[in-house]
Order: C-alpha cells, then sequence, then structure tokens
C-alpha cells in the first residue's frame, strides 16, 4: 500500500519544519519528515557554498549568494551540477519511501518552477496534499534576523517563484495561526478533502 503525502512548500523561515513537527505530533500515524535541508546537510562541507566563485566546489553544489546590484538586495541560494544531481536523487528518493509505504511530509522550497516540474513528474500516481505555507515578508524578515544561521533577504529573494503557480490543496498562515492551528487546518482536508492541486497544476 502506497504512503500519502504531504508537500509543504514556502519560503524559508515561513515556519514549513515548525508546522511539520506539529503535524507529526497531531497525527496518530507515523509521518517521515524529509526535509531539503536534510540532503543540503548530507553534501560534503566544501560543496556548501556561501559565495563561492565560479568554478569552486562551492559552487557546484550549493551556493548562498549575496546578490547586490539591485533595488532590493536578497540572498540567493543556486544549485550547480552536484548540487542539482542531490534534489533530483531526493525527489526520488521521496517517491521510493511512499511506494514502500511510507506516510511522508516534504519540506522544502520550489525555487525554480523546473523543480515543480520534476516533483510533478516523479510523484505522478502518488496521493500528494499540496499546502501553501504563507507568511508576510515583514514577518519572516524579523525571522531571520533572529535565527542564527540565517542570511537576511534569503525569502526575499524566492518570495515570487516559490508560490508563482499559486494553486494549492491548503494555504496556512503561519503569521496569523499557531502551528497547531496550521496543522490542523492540514489534518482537516487530509481527513475529508480529496487532493487535487497537483493534477490541476499539471493540466496548466
Amino acid at each position: 500500500m502506497q504512503g500519502k503525502i504531504i508537500f509543504l512548500n514556502g519560503t524559508s523561515s515561513a515556519g514549513k519544519t515548525t508546522l511539520a513537527h506539529a503535524l507529526q505530533e497531531l497525527l496518530n500515524e507515523p509521518w517521515l519528515h524529509i526535509a531539503l535541508d536534510q540532503f543540503r546537510d548530507g553534501l560534503p562541507a566544501k560543496y556548501r557554498g556561501l559565495n563561492s566563485p565560479h568554478g569552486s566546489t562551492g559552487e557546484a553544489g550549493l551556493n548562498v549568494v549575496p546578490v547586490t546590484d539591485v533595488e532590493k538586495p536578497f540572498t540567493a541560494i543556486r544549485f550547480g551540477e552536484v548540487g542539482t544531481k542531490m534534489l533530483l536523487g531526493m525527489r526520488r528518493a521521496i517517491r521510493a519511501f511512499a511506494e514502500s509505504g511510507n506516510n511522508i511530509i516534504i519540506d522544502d522550497i520550489i525555487l525554480e518552477s523546473e523543480f515543480l516540474q520534476d516533483y510533478l513528474d516523479v510523484l505522478d500516481g502518488l496521493e500528494v496534499i499540496f499546502v501553501g505555507v504563507r507568511c508576510p515578508m515583514e514577518v519572516i524578515n524579523k525571522r531571520e534576523e533572529a535565527r542564527p544561521g540565517r542570511f537576511p533577504g534569503t525569502a526575499l529573494g524566492h518570495f515570487e517563484i516559490c508560490h508563482a503557480h499559486d494553486d494549492y490543496d491548503v494555504n496556512v498562515d503561519t503569521a496569523s495561526n499557531s502551528p497547531q492551528q496550521c496543522a490542523a487546518k492540514v489534518i482537516d482536508f487530509l481527513a475529508s478533502g480529496k487532493p487535487g492541486a497537483f493534477n490541476r497544476i499539471r493540466l496548466n
């Protein structure tokens, strides 16, 4: 029997991981939390770049790059050849987990339209509840400032592309609702709704 998938998509610092943990606590069945951060941290340190130059291992993996030549400076997350292969493997590993009967909570960011297209292809035929994890930019900015290891302006760099497809089964606002309230909304849909966002996006 295939497992179900709850896909939490939102910017960095939007509250995805906190929501994932709340869902794990409130759901009766076991749900595995699979996050982009787990796979990023699995890369060798030299492939986790911080403004790494062209041709370096940091650029080939996951490179955090300040973008300053714009009106509102931000921090970009860029994947090189090694990082892109890691993402392809992550998505296919998620399918393997679900096909083995595990219920999965995906904690990821749609940083590029191609990322969403690959998810649509890889997870075709599986039950996916697509959840938009929303939070106003001003609240995210405060969260980024308060969290160690977060670079200011990271969410600003992908705030628009993250939700550009603009179609979800469930939307939650982590600024005006507690993690438990957001989780309850997702669980209510899980109990009574039929996911359709992925199929609608495929048809567009």
